[in-house]
């Protein structure tokens, strides 16, 4: 589990973010602070990877806890979340060394899609010790390759999840499944995993039925239609 804890002085963005949080496997909570003050201490004595940081807040700020982290050499990742929207609050959040900036007010789409590549990016790096430059430009850095024949996904897709999306498939290979569990295994939302599946039911991967229950709700199953790899490799690549 990547523990992890939200410096925001807001109580109704806290508690949002919270939620948010919750609803993606591989976190845990470890706690929720209104000032830098009250989260250092906590920094200093238990094990953090990952700190969900505002900028803005009373006395001292959140650069003043990058700094502090930093300093210590604590190896700590920090996703700013915040409303400073200038080029100079940007350029210093990427200097400090933060692994993502969520300019409020944002979606859950985006929040989810920072904290899956970033919980990508780590599984990533623990289960390797040597990686390829591709492997680094993709999983890591999350470069677009130079190809002219590649295919643009569609807005909110995202390369890393989608691979991930596509090695899931091959174990629902033989059996019908639902939006539900494949999202569970793959450990996105139902609502992020649906557009995922749409993508790849127009692609011909995917075929979808919609089967009705005793109470009329409908229930959409999926199965696999085509595992060929030429059929995504344009998008992944």
């Amino acid at each position: 589990m990547i523990k992890t804890i939200i410096v925001e002085d807001d109580p109704m963005v806290a508690e949002f973010n919270r939620r948010y949080l919750e609803k993606i496997d591989g976190f845990e909570l470890v706690g929720m602070f209104s000032t830098v003050e009250n989260a250092f201490p906590i920094i200093e004595k238990q094990p953090i990877d990952l700190i969900l940081l505002d900028i803005y807040m009373p006395r001292e700020n959140g650069w003043s806890l990058l700094s502090k982290i930093r300093t210590l050499g604590k190896g700590i990742d920090v996703i700013l979340i915040t409303a400073a929207c200038d080029k100079q609050s940007i350029k210093k959040g990427l200097r400090y060394g933060v692994v993502d900036y969520l300019i409020k007010p944002f979606e859950f789409d985006r929040f989810e899609a920072a904290l899956t590549s970033y919980k990508e990016g780590l599984s990533f790096l623990n289960e390797h010790e040597k990686i390829s430059q591709s492997e680094l430009d993709q999983i890591i850095l999350h470069k677009e390759q130079r190809n002219e024949k590649a295919y643009h996904l569609p807005k909110g897709l995202t390369k890393t999840t989608l691979i991930n999306v596509w090695r899931k498939l091959a174990e629902f290979q033989d059996c019908e499944f639902s939006t539900e569990e494949i999202a569970h295994e793959v450990g996105i939302s139902r609502v992020s995993m649906r557009k995922y599946l749409n993508f790849l039911t127009d692609i011909h991967i995917v075929e979808t039925d919609v089967v009705y229950g005793t109470i009329g709700r409908p229930i959409y199953m999926h199965r696999v239609a085509n595992l060929d790899h030429k059929l995504i490799k344009k998008y992944i690549e």
